[in-house]
């Protein structure tokens, strides 16, 4: 018997009062609720970066004014300066660093400061045990015998030095010039002062490294190391 066709098969009846069964899914909201802002969230970012930047400020770095114009053209009066506090001490210092330290006999009074300050920012050229010496009258400083050559710094114009002096740094003390020296009143200026003009190693808060402002001033500053690389070392006395 031929097989029937697919026309002649039954088809199944749909009763129209019947309702057709549908699947049914869960409604999800498109937008997910947001996570409760909780104490660690504040603590992690809110309180934490406070304290990094509390830190840092305290014991890294230091920011300063410049109150007077013996450090030109290197730093000018009112610019603003960054100094990283790990000088002296972790990081030893340098011949060349202009460092920062605590007025120590009324320096500033014969700078002509600008605002009030109990601050100096100076470069620092002889440290303990070194003997720095000059002949005066556009003669080059001298340190440990070493004639060194300071136009990478020094002011244009300015020489190195109008008045003679020799002395021999002790140990615990640096000897600091400004780039400015015809307007610096710096160690070759105090040498009666009770301490030979020279400042104490604990006295020194920091090196400055950065110009922050103005913005039109913002740039490195330079140790310039490489001046002083031919000047031997030598052990302080105390």
């Amino acid at each position: 018997m031929p097989a029937a066709s697919a026309a002649s098969l039954p088809q199944p009846q749909h009763d129209p009062a019947t309702p057709t069964p549908t699947a049914h899914f869960r409604h999800r909201d498109p937008t997910p609720t947001p996570a409760p802002f909780t104490l660690r969230d504040i603590l992690l970012w809110c309180v934490l970066p406070v304290l990094i930047v509390l830190g840092l400020r305290l014991f890294v770095f230091g920011m300063y004014a410049i109150p007077s114009g013996s450090m030109e053209n290197t730093i000018m009066p009112g610019d603003r300066v960054i100094t990283t506090r790990l000088s002296p001490r972790p990081i030893a210092l340098r011949r060349g660093d202009i460092i920062v330290f605590k007025d120590p006999a009324n320096w500033l009074a014969n700078e002509g400061a600008t605002h009030n300050s109990d601050r100096l920012i100076k470069r620092l050229i002889g440290l303990p045990g070194d003997t720095v010496e000059c002949a005066g009258n556009g003669a080059p400083i001298v340190i440990n015998g070493v004639p060194i050559d300071e136009s990478a710094y020094l002011k244009p114009g300015v020489e190195p030095s109008r008045s003679a002096f020799s002395v021999t740094v002790p140990a615990g003390r640096l000897f600091v010039l400004g780039d400015n020296r015809a307007n610096s009143a710096d160690s070759r200026a105090h040498t009666n002062d009770g301490a030979q003009g020279l400042v104490p190693v604990g006295d020194v808060e920091g090196v400055a490294f950065m110009r922050y402002w103005p913005l039109n001033r913002v740039g490195w500053l330079s140790a310039h190391h490489d001046v002083f690389r031919a000047v031997p070392s030598r052990t302080p006395t105390s």
